[in-house]
């Protein structure tokens, strides 16, 4: 429907130290799908942990924003749910119930994902947060709408703040935001944050890819709760290189699962 690509994909035997997969500790994979490259593309990292059927979702993650007007043809000729929230643009979910909302226009060349919004508890301490500490530029704030668009620079997706109206509830998806950062800077994130007494889940930690490059990592929680990772960009770029056989990768995984299934649903059938 999104014509989103695969970029990658990668699968562990257990459990991420820094709980990249959330609270499982056994084997699970990962497979990023974006419009183009990760090193200048927004891209989602699906996160698949085996034997897990499904999860609760809260109301932390409120949707992704496209600009595609491909994406909405190709889901009114496949007869995929759509819903007309505003003029011209479409409410869907992905499988598990993820919203996205599809802009029926021109797709954007830069890269058609406009903006990833969270629900927050308090817009104001929300924004605090995000731009007087992490640094975001303040794109747009209204207050009667309980709003805020913010972001790094100008050709990037946004991150929208939108308040919820009471407590935000995670659910039992662990998501997060990552952005990648000079390595340099990464002790200066931690040391900042320590600073001004908030939340560090995961201080700063490598983390091995098999057959890939190590990356470094922090991982922060904003005032409510939102997982925020910073990764070094010098590491990050080369384990996020676009892997040709990633989509193989994946569909030899899928068919050993499918495989599995299909005989294990008939041992069912036999006995």
């Amino acid at each position: 429907v999104l014509l989103l690509q695969v970029l990658r994909h990668e699968e562990f035997e257990e459990g991420c130290k820094a709980t990249c997969n959330g609270p499982y500790d056994g084997k699970w994979s990962k497979t990023m799908v974006g419009y183009g490259p990760e090193d200048n593309h927004f891209v989602a990292e699906l996160t698949y942990n085996y034997g897990i059927g499904e999860y609760r979702l809260g109301n932390d993650f409120l949707g992704i924003t496209l600009v595609s007007s491909q994406a909405v043809s190709n889901a009114k000729k496949m007869g995929w749910p759509l819903k007309e929230v505003t003029s011209g643009v479409f409410e869907t979910e992905a499988p598990g119930g993820y919203k996205f909302y599809l802009e029926d226009k021109e797709q954007l060349k830069q890269d058609p994902v406009w903006k990833v919004t969270l629900g927050v508890s308090d817009l104001q301490k929300s924004v605090s947060y995000w731009s007087g500490l992490l640094g975001m530029k303040i794109y747009e704030k209204d207050e009667e709408k309980q709003r805020a668009l913010l972001g790094y620079a100008d050709n990037q997706c946004k991150l929208e703040l939108k308040a919820v109206g009471g407590a935000v509830d995670h659910g039992t998806a662990f998501g997060r935001i990552a952005f990648s950062c000079p390595k340099e800077e990464l002790p200066n994130i931690e040391a900042l944050m320590k600073k001004e007494n908030q939340k560090i889940l995961t201080p700063l930690v490598s983390l091995d890819t098999p057959g890939k490059a190590t990356v470094q990592v922090v991982i922060l929680a904003d005032p409510d709760g939102h997982e925020i990772c910073f990764v070094g960009d010098e590491a990050f770029r080369e384990l996020s290189k676009v892997d040709p056989n990633g989509e193989k990768l994946l569909d030899d995984v899928s068919d050993c699962m499918f495989i599995f299934l299909l005989t294990r649903d008939t041992c069912k059938i036999q006995f």
